[in-house]
């Protein structure tokens, strides 16, 4: 194992900040996270410049308490990783200023880390964890795509969103019905109280070969079906249809994309992979196909500094190379991550 090791996690690309801290041996020592949820309410979504002052507030207090409650001073830390992109420019700048001053103050390794790397290796901190090669769904708020994984740092687009994110689409659908921010969990919730068969929406792109999705038409046809005067129990129906055509979406081009690379391994990742009918789909379609399936635990779907330690502490069990200086990149597509 490197000698570097314990590694402190900082995850600050969007409305949560998110501290880890990650040991090559003892596994993750703690882990905390302040969400802005109740602050971006206010305004039906993220408002970027009120995050990253957030994020300044708060960054400083929680790994203070975080290397509290791993027992560790800031001595003790080898390494600090910090989400470099994609994310909200400001955000991440946040974060990368501060890992920069913490690893300048301590003499610690400085680590920028890919936000969808530390989705796609966030199982591994399970103890039910998925050997490489493996299928990887993500599936947030920003992103949807499926990769094939080789190994840390070794990662193949086989498909992605050609418009909306999966997330995305959830929470344009929330509104759309009327629910508060953050509209995807609130969607799901009412959806559970839908009735199956009144409304039927279809399954983009799964009548044609290929592993891309589409979901901007789904809340579109939301809007159609949606009367202006819904009741509660419409609109209920109308959040389980939209959640039915995506959650079989996602599952169909899940399998077809294991059928296609003759992987049996599939890892679900990303905030939307906590969505308990996603969740309940893919369970009996991997069981049909004898497909080893693997979730990181919920509050580890959503983004988190966890994540990001493990991350770090991987590139570095590899030898990965990384960039000098702080780095924030509001586009970063996954292919461009350095190789070993």
């Amino acid at each position: 194992m490197p000698a570097f090791l314990p590694v402190l996690g900082v995850e600050t690309s969007c409305d949560e900040t998110a501290v880890a801290i990650y040991d090559g041996d003892r596994g993750l020592l703690a882990h905390l996270l302040h969400s802005q949820a109740a602050m971006h309410a206010e305004y039906g979504g993220v408002v970027p410049e009120l995050a990253a002052r957030d994020h300044v507030a708060r960054i400083h207090a929680l790994v203070a308490e975080t290397l509290r409650r791993g027992g560790l001073g800031r001595g003790d830390i080898g390494a600090v990783a910090y989400t470099a992109g994609p994310g909200l420019i400001g955000a991440l700048l946040v974060g990368g200023a501060f890992a920069a001053g913490f690893a300048a103050a301590t003499g610690a390794r400085l680590l920028p880390v890919h936000h969808l790397e530390g989705h796609l290796l966030a199982p591994m901190l399970e103890e039910k964890r998925p050997e490489f090669p493996f299928v990887a769904l993500l599936v947030s708020g920003g992103h949807t795509l499926l990769a094939r994984v080789e190994g840390v740092g070794r990662y193949a687009i086989l498909g992605q969103t050609l418009d909306d994110a999966a997330g995305e689409a959830f929470d344009k659908t929330a509104k759309a019905l009327g629910l508060p921010y953050p509209g995807g969990p609130q969607l799901a919730k009412l959806a559970a109280g839908g009735r199956t068969g009144r409304f039927r929406f279809a399954r983009p792109m799964t009548d044609r070969p290929g592993l891309d999705f589409s979901f901007s038409g789904l809340k579109t046809a939301v809007l159609t079906a949606l009367p202006a005067d819904a009741d509660a129990q419409t609109r209920a129906d109308i959040a389980h249809a939209f959640e039915e055509a995506v959650t079989e979406t996602l599952a169909i081009k899940c399998l077809r994309a294991c059928d296609e690379t003759g992987l049996r391994r599939l890892v679900v990742a990303g905030g939307v992979g906590a969505n308990r009918r996603l969740r309940e789909r893919l369970d009996t379609a991997a069981r049909r196909n004898g497909i080893e399936l693997f979730f990181p635990r919920a509050e580890f779907c959503t983004d988190n500094g966890a994540m990001i330690a493990y991350a770090g502490w991987a590139r570095l069990a590899s030898a990965l190379p990384a960039e000098a200086g702080i780095v924030a990149r509001a586009r970063w597509p996954l292919h461009e991550l350095t190789p070993p």
